[in-house]
Parts: structure tokens; sequence; C-alpha cells
């Protein structure tokens, strides 16, 4: 069961609503990586490549470790398992929904 009201899941849908933060989680789901990698695609500084990377260390979605010089970021996969659980109860939904129509549809043309 999917609780709706879930601080990980709030903050979870909240750091994935920005499209920066989207492409980050992308790029971390193809393996860890270090932050001057992730920045490297954006126009934008470090240190605003940083506050993204704390909006998404806050929702737990990542983990950031000091290696040496450079800070390593890898993807935390349980809170986007949360958002997944929770946006199916409405594929589910909306799938339910689609074979309706689709049945009536069938019958509305065998009437014909």
């Amino acid at each position: 069961m999917v609780k709706y009201n879930s601080p990980q899941l709030d903050a979870a849908l909240a750091a994935v609503a920005d499209p920066t933060r989207r492409a980050i989680v992308a790029r971390l789901a193809q393996g860890p990586t270090t932050v001057g990698d992730i920045a490297e695609p954006f126009d934008m500084s470090l240190p605003a490549i940083s506050k993204h990377l704390t909006v998404l260390e806050r929702a737990g979605l990542i983990d950031r470790e000091k290696v040496g010089r450079e800070r390593h970021c890898r993807l935390r996969p349980a809170p986007l398992e949360a958002v997944s659980s929770w946006v199916q109860q409405y594929a589910v939904f909306w799938q339910h929904q689609l074979d309706s129509l689709t049945a009536f549809v069938e019958n509305e043309e065998i009437s014909k």
C-alpha cells in the first residue's frame, strides 16, 4: 500500500519536479560520477549545480561522498520506487477506464 501522506514521497516528487534535477537523476542512473561530470552538460555554475544536488540529497535520492579533492555522487533508488508505486496506482485506474471505453465502443459497433 502506498502512503499518500509521506514526507519522503513529497520530497522525492518535489525534487524531480525540476527538469535539471531530472536530468541529473537520469545521468546518475547510468552509474556514480563526480560533481564536475554532472555539471558538464549544463549551462550553469558549480554552485547552482550544488544547490540542485542538495535538494536531491535531502530528498534521499542521491548520496555524495568526498574522495580526495572530488565529490562523487550516486543514485539511491528507494525514493523513486515510492514515486513509481504511487504513479502505478493511477496507471491501473486509467487502464481500467480505457478498457471500459473499449468495451463500450465495441458494443456500440455491434449494435449498429
